[in-house]
């Protein structure tokens, strides 16, 4: 009789050697194994072939065969806030020895160490993996693109409130020697600060801190008579607001229509909306500060101000 492995190892496609072995024999599991029926990737694990390129058959199996939890960059997609990637990163007690090196996997010993499941499997809770994901992109030739991530990691954290800047700040007072600390500290502040995205950063720093005028209020809250609009810049004392236009910005007539929608029910409650390009504002930034401030200056003169 043909045994169904699938239905023995579940739909992931892997278990450890012991657990199968207690449930069919280890006869039958070294035979599996001989056959091809089963791949043994790590030690004490076994996956389905046909699974074995799956990242989660991969996370689990590393999991799995050290009894740690996934961290680093694994546990940012785990939380969805990463690419899967070849190499999957576990984290172990300290206390423990650290296994013999394996190939796409690597395992850190680190202090203080817990973990949450996130669709089952063990994971680094989100702002020690933020803060480790740094530490990992920021430190030794790690390319450019692993720090992309973590940036855009942090952003999306902070911005959809999944973690707060005080938290991190916590995870950071732990962390002095963290490679890439201070940049780090600066990101928190300017997210936190209502910079939602890289444009945002961006243009706080190139474009919204107009010489002469008052600073900005960065997402400033209005309602809508159909909901709530965030401004990526006002000064609400003028109902003056500055949007800031990715390059991917109107990729469908729907999204155009949605802002046009919003900017004319912004108009009817009297206020000025200046929505400039992403070609404008790289391009031309001090162009855009003096439009800008020549509004600002308009407006005050309409107000009284």
């Amino acid at each position: 009789m043909v045994v169904d492995l699938r239905a023995l190892l579940g739909p992931d496609g892997v278990a450890r050697i012991s657990d199968l072995a207690g449930r069919s024999g280890s006869t039958s599991v070294s035979r599996w194994i001989a056959g091809g029926r089963l791949l043994r990737p790590l030690p004490h694990v076994v996956v389905l072939p046909e699974c074995a390129e799956r990242w989660r058959t991969r996370a689990l199996a590393a999991v799995l065969s050290t009894g740690g939890a996934l961290s680093h960059a694994s546990a940012l997609t785990a939380h969805g806030l990463g690419p899967e990637a070849d190499r999957v990163h576990v984290s172990i007690d300290a206390r423990r020895r650290a296994p013999a090196r394996m190939r796409l996997l690597t395992v850190h010993r680190v202090t203080g160490l817990s973990a949450l499941r996130v669709a089952g499997l063990p994971v680094s809770p989100l702002a020690r993996a933020l803060v480790d994901a740094w530490g990992q992109a920021h430190g030794g030739r790690r390319g450019s693109r692993d720090q992309d991530v973590a940036r855009a990691a942090v952003i999306t954290a902070v911005r959809g409130r999944r973690v707060t800047a005080p938290v991190l700040h916590g995870q950071l007072a732990r962390r002095p020697q963290l490679p890439g600390r201070a940049a780090l500290v600066e990101l928190v502040g300017q997210v936190a600060g209502g910079s939602h995205s890289e444009l945002e950063i961006w243009g706080m720093a190139h474009v919204l801190d107009v010489p002469g005028l008052p600073p900005c209020v960065q997402q400033h809250r209005v309602q809508l008579p159909r909901g709530v609009a965030f401004l990526d810049a006002a000064w609400p004392e003028l109902l003056l607001a500055v949007e800031l236009d990715g390059a991917a910005f109107h990729g469908s007539r729907e999204a155009r229509e949605r802002d046009l929608r919003r900017d004319a029910a912004l108009a009817a409650l009297g206020w000025l909306v200046l929505r400039f390009s992403y070609a404008r504002l790289t391009r031309e930034p001090a162009a855009c500060q003096r439009d800008i401030a020549a509004a600002h200056q308009r407006r005050r003169e309409l107000f009284g101000r």
